[in-house]
This record gives structure tokens, C-alpha cells and sequence, in this order.
């Protein structure tokens, strides 16, 4: 078993060594590791010391006379995941100790140290908890900025906030709706003895009681069924896309919107899916063939459109800019480390860049959604605000809906509200 939490290191080195996000640097290396068991529990240390990241590294400066040299990264990770175990984790304390000293392999003054920090841990855990929990931004285990940036954009939400980035997020599916409805689904479900809610403001949507492998899900590989959070898929709906219509959507990898619009008017509609990361196209594509769906993917900068479409305008364009991604923490704590105050700057500016594009390609009457996965006002309703006053021809279309919060403009998910991860919505017409 050290050599698992060996693996676990090489990955969390890349991540806060290196900058790799947690799935990239998981997916290097888990092809390497045969047994499904062996995989799970990497991932469960691997996530779990990235979402507990800067408590767990707090501790861990108590226990240390000096701190360690950027060069001992892979140590550091070691003395994280032996905290983790020891506090987290269902593993037996020698276990966890041992192992963990083994993973040093032939370094031995680590071992001596992994040794001495973990077993002074054990004794001085309840104290180190305490003092952990006694530090606010400790506690949160948040950056000080982030904190600062949800406190001043929902100070009466911001706890809770912190609290539900924190939280393991349910497994919500998306019903393809051009193979079966919602219902039927669920019997399919309860036929295969997994216990499951249908989203009663979203019909494709089921939320599982407790995760299962794809593999599991009736019809996965037939594509009746894809894995896709409920906030994720409201974007299908608000688009409303009707049959003989042109699509566009923007910034489309992997393809689970593009998808989900197809899944409701599959033959009826031509659909033209972009994005810049060309090996991330390779997922739209691959899905899109899962589902039996047809769609034109191109690798384009959805800034600069007349470097892949010529006089082409649109219907419907969804617009799922780039973003801080701060509402999907809860699946990708890494944001956590990796994201830097200075992004979100630089973010806002080029999503105007995108969106004022955007807009050039809509037809007279057509309908532009806008859509972050961020709780941020600057990235949302004061990005939208600020482009309905410099554009004439724009006006909102205001979403009524059972879920989220109404803002002056757009609509506002937060992080954990039923069920659903942190989501925007703003739906604009062309007059």
C-alpha cells in the first residue's frame, strides 16, 4: 500500500509543484494502476488533501521545527496524506503511519521525520484540531483572497459558501430526453436496485443517493444517460431552441451542453460546437458519438470567430465563457490552490471579448445565453450589466424560474442550493 500513497504524491506534486489541475495529473498516472480498489483509494487521498489543503497544511507548520525546501515537495505531500489519513480516513493509525514512512523508500532522514511529525500528530491531534478550528480562514481552508472575494459578494451567504466548497457533491445525471423521459428512467434505475430523486424544475435531471460507476447506469454506453450537474443542465432549457433553428455554442468542451440541446430537438436543429483546446474536442466528439448525436465541432477562439465562420449568424448561441470556476470547487478543489486573484481580471476581460462576439453573430431575434460556473459578481450580473449599457440593440430576457436567486440582472445559483453546483444565467435578446 505505500506504494499507492507513492503515486498519490507524484500527483499531488504536480498539482501544487507544478500548477497541473487534480484531473490532469490523476489521469497521467491512474492508467498505470490496475485494480479498481487501488485507483479509488488514490483518488480519495488525492482529493481529500487538496480539499482540506490549507488546514491540513497549517497543521502540518505547527508540527515542523523548520519548514521544507521547495526540492522536498514529494515529502510535504507524504507528511499531508499521513494527516489526512490519520483525521479523514478509515485506515488503522499503524497503518497509515507505516505505510506512509514506507512510501520515503530510500530517504531516510524522511522517514525519521515522517515518522516523528505523524506520531506527534497522534498525540497532539486534539489540541492541533482545536487550533485549526479556532482560525477562521483555517478552518474554511480557503486562500485568505478567495474568502475576502465570496465575503464581499455574499456576506450573508459566505459561510455557507465556504462550508458546501468543502462538501463531496452529489452524483447528478442528465436523461437523454430523444431516448427516454425522466420517469422512465427512474424505473430503470430502481430496476437496477439504485436509488435515485427526479430534479423536479429540471426534466432530465436525477439526482443518485449515492454515486455508482458509469458503467452501472442503464443504458450508459448506449447513451440513454450522461453524468452532468442539474445547473449544468437548466442551460438546455433557458436556450429553448426550437425546431429548424441554428445553434452555436461557444467555449464547448466536453460537450455536455452541446449534448443536452441536441438531446431535445436532435433532427430538427444544426448545431456548430467550438472550442480552442483542440484535445479537449476529442471529449465533445466522443460523447456526441456515445450519444448518437450529430454536431459540427470545430477548434476555433471563440474571440475571433472570422478565423472559422464566415457569414454564417445564428439563432441560439450559448456562451459558456471562460470563468473563475469558484461555483465547482465542491468537484474541482484544486481551484483552490491553483486560481489566482490576479485571473479574475483577466478573466472578466476576455469574456467581454467573447460575448461582444458572440453578439455580432446573433440574428435579429435571436437569443444569447449567457453562462459562467462562477458565484463572482464581477464574472456575472456586473458583466451583463455592463454590456446591456453599451449595447443598443440588447435587452434581457428575464428568467422566471424555482430555483436560484434573481438578480437586477441575470439569474444566480449558489454553491449547494438544491443540490445544484454555483451557476449564472443571463438570457439576452437581439431586438
Amino acid at each position: 500500500m505505500s506504494s499507492l500513497r507513492k503515486v498519490a504524491t507524484t500527483v499531488l506534486s504536480k498539482v501544487v509543484k507544478e500548477g497541473q489541475s487534480l484531473t490532469a495529473a490523476l489521469d497521467s498516472v491512474l492508467e498505470s494502476v490496475p485494480e479498481a480498489k487501488d485507483r479509488a483509494f488514490i483518488q480519495a487521498l488525492c482529493y481529500g488533501v487538496v480539499r482540506y489543503y490549507h488546514r491540513l497544511d497549517f497543521i502540518l507548520q505547527q508540527l515542523l521545527s523548520k519548514p521544507l525546501r521547495n526540492k522536498d515537495t514529494d515529502i510535504k505531500m507524504l507528511l499531508l496524506i499521513g494527516i489526512y489519513q490519520l483525521q479523514y480516513m478509515r485506515v488503522k493509525t499503524h497503518a497509515a503511519v507505516s505505510e506512509t514512512v514506507s512510501a520515503a523508500k530510500k530517504k531516510s532522514w524522511a522517514k525519521s521525520l515522517i515518522n516523528a511529525v505523524l506520531r506527534q500528530y497522534m498525540r497532539e491531534q486534539e489540541q492541533l484540531e482545536k487550533q485549526a478550528d479556532d482560525n477562521a480562514l483555517v478552518a474554511s481552508s480557503h486562500p485568505e483572497w478567495l474568502v475576502n472575494k465570496i465575503s464581499k459578494d455574499w456576506p450573508e451567504q459566505v459561510q455557507n459558501l465556504l462550508l458546501e466548497n468543502n462538501k463531496q457533491p452529489p452524483m447528478a445525471i442528465r436523461v437523454n430526453l430523444s431516448q427516454c423521459n425522466q420517469s422512465e428512467y427512474l424505473k430503470l434505475l430502481e430496476e437496477s436496485s439504485i436509488s435515485a430523486n427526479a430534479v423536479p424544475f429540471c426534466s432530465s435531471a436525477i439526482i443518485l443517493e449515492s454515486p455508482v460507476a458509469v458503467e452501472k447506469l442503464p443504458g450508459f454506453s448506449e447513451g440513454m444517460v450522461s453524468v452532468q450537474d442539474t445547473a449544468a443542465q437548466l442551460a438546455a432549457e433557458l436556450l429553448d431552441v426550437q425546431a429548424g433553428q441554428s445553434v452555436l455554442d461557444l467555449c464547448a468542451a466536453p460537450g455536455g451542453k452541446t449534448a443536452a440541446i441536441l438531446e431535445r430537438q436532435a433532427e430538427a436543429i444544426s448545431m456548430m460546437a467550438v472550442d480552442i483546446d483542440e484535445g479537449r474536442l476529442k471529449r465533445v466528439k466522443e460523447n456526441l458519438q456515445r450519444l448518437k448525436l450529430t454536431a459540427n465541432v470545430i477548434a476555433g477562439d471563440a474571440a475571433r470567430p472570422s478565423e472559422w465562420v464566415q457569414d454564417q449568424k445564428f439563432d441560439r448561441i450559448l456562451v459558456d465563457v471562460p470563468c473563475s470556476a469558484l461555483g465547482v470547487i465542491r468537484r474541482h478543489p484544486d481551484i483552490k490552490i491553483l486560481r489566482r486573484e490576479t485571473d479574475i481580471d483577466e478573466l472578466q476581460a476576455v469574456q467581454q471579448q467573447i460575448l461582444q462576439a458572440a453578439w455580432d453573430l446573433l440574428l435579429p431575434g435571436g437569443v444569447l445565453l449567457y453562462a459562467t460556473c462562477s458565484i463572482l459578481k464581477q464574472e456575472n450580473e456586473l458583466q451583463i450589466e455592463s454590456f446591456l449599457n453599451n449595447s443598443s440593440d440588447a435587452e434581457e430576457s428575464i428568467i422566471n424560474a424555482d430555483w436560484g436567486l434573481k438578480r437586477k440582472f441575470g439569474r444566480q445559483i449558489l454553491t449547494g442550493d438544491q443540490a445544484m453546483d454555483g451557476f449564472y444565467y443571463a438570457r439576452l435578446v437581439k431586438r
